[in-house]
């Protein structure tokens, strides 16, 4: 596993790793074929619940595996080399629960029931907050998905985006604005006839996400389906969002598949007009030694940053800028890692008889997953400055 074995601090990690590059070999046999048709790999999913995938993030408690987010960023890493689809699809359902487990602002008899459901019954969860026609909700749009009160409950009517997951979910929560109370809350759904799931995702990579959107047309859900109102402190944001940092960790998978391939490739395309395999030209030999420098610095900060919040808790809410920055800095250098690998295949890159092109498609979209770069460059802009005015105020 070339570098990531300096990764590998235990015996622990060690087993966890093979465990997912176990799972990874397996559903890489048919990922080329659910990325053409943008299907949802069931059969991906129906393997990783036979193998315990789904109670990795849950805790101990509730039957769950309970790892640490250093030691889910390595299978999640391992399993995107796979499949980027299958990580980033089953990654939103153990981000769900790992920013649950240490932050619980639901009712106790709830969260347990649904980490049993997991556990038991292998049912997935994710929460549904994106509206195309809101606006962004993470820049402060508040949702047109409405929740209307009603004896003993709510009725919730509205369209989500981009709701990964959604072929396969028995529940859900969404995010909906309650217009008596001027405020919004996070609301379980329990799929049945007025919820549709409405195919729209025909993406340009990530294809097989099931992302599509769904509607919700005057669903009713009874008073305790209303799990936590969305103060500004709430389990999006506590722990710095720590649990975000699967996602960077997933697009640097996809990068690390595309680095293994172009050096097996390298290692094994004849030039005749070079005389020798490509990997002994120069350029080539330029290009792999930028890729694996990319790769070391993307993976020692995320690591390194990983490890830092599993065994520092007085910095769990300290980090929010370093988490933004690893999202930044690892989807960026999987982008020039990728690229650069399609630079070495020269036109076959662009083949589908290639992984490569796939692998391009699916990097493009780490840009797009929260926090976006411009948001990502203004927070740190801002505590910059921030920064230099409490040094200021001190010294006047």
């Amino acid at each position: 596993m070339h570098e990531q074995d300096h990764y590998i601090r235990n015996s622990k990690d060690e087993k966890l790793v093979h465990y997912a590059k176990k799972l990874s070999s397996e559903i890489q046999l048919t990922a080329a074929k659910y990325d053409e048709s943008g299907d949802f790999p069931f059969e991906h999913f129906e393997l990783l619940e036979k193998e315990g995938y789904f109670k990795l993030t849950i805790p101990k408690e509730y039957g769950g595996d309970e790892l640490s987010l250093y030691e889910i960023l390595l299978v999640q890493e391992q399993l995107a080399k796979g499949s980027g689809s299958t990580a980033l699809a089953v990654g939103w359902h153990l981000m769900t629960f790992f920013s649950l487990r240490d932050y619980r602002p639901w009712n106790e008899e709830i969260f347990q029931k649904l980490c049993q459901d997991a556990v038991q019954r292998g049912s997935l969860l994710n929460v549904f907050a994106t509206e195309s026609n809101a606006g962004n909700i993470v820049r402060g749009s508040k949702p047109t998905t409405i929740a209307t009160k009603t004896d003993g409950g709510y009725v919730i009517s509205g369209r989500k985006s981009f709701a990964t997951l959604s072929p396969i979910l028995e529940h859900f929560t969404v995010l909906a604005y309650i217009e008596e109370e001027d405020k919004v809350a996070e609301f379980l759904i329990e799929k049945d006839e007025s919820v549709s799931v409405i195919p729209t995702w025909d993406a340009l990579g990530m294809r097989s996400t099931g992302s599509h959107d769904v509607g919700l047309n005057n669903v009713h859900v009874p008073g305790h389906a209303l799990l936590s109102y969305s103060e500004k402190e709430n389990r999006f944001s506590g722990n710095s969002s720590a649990y975000t940092l699967q996602i960077p960790a997933i697009y640097l998978g996809v990068a690390s598949a595309a680095r293994d391939f172009i050096i097996n490739y390298a290692e094994n395309k004849f030039s005749p007009s070079l005389g020798n395999v490509i990997s002994e030209a120069a350029h080539v030999k330029q290009k792999i030694g930028e890729i694996d420098i990319h790769l070391s610095v993307a993976r020692n900060y995320l690591y390194s940053l990983a490890e830092k919040w599993d065994s520092r808790l007085d910095l769990r809410n300290k980090l929010f800028n370093e988490v933004s920055i690893a999202k930044y800095t690892v989807c960026n250098n999987a982008l020039e890692i990728v690229k650069l690998a399609m630079n070495i295949a020269g036109g076959n890159a662009l083949s589908k008889e290639l992984p490569l092109e796939r692998y391009f498609r699916d990097v493009q979209c780490g840009l797009y997953n929260p926090p976006h770069p411009d948001m990502v460059i203004n927070q740190i802009a801002t505590s910059a400055f921030e920064d230099y005015r409490k040094k200021q105020s001190v010294h006047s």
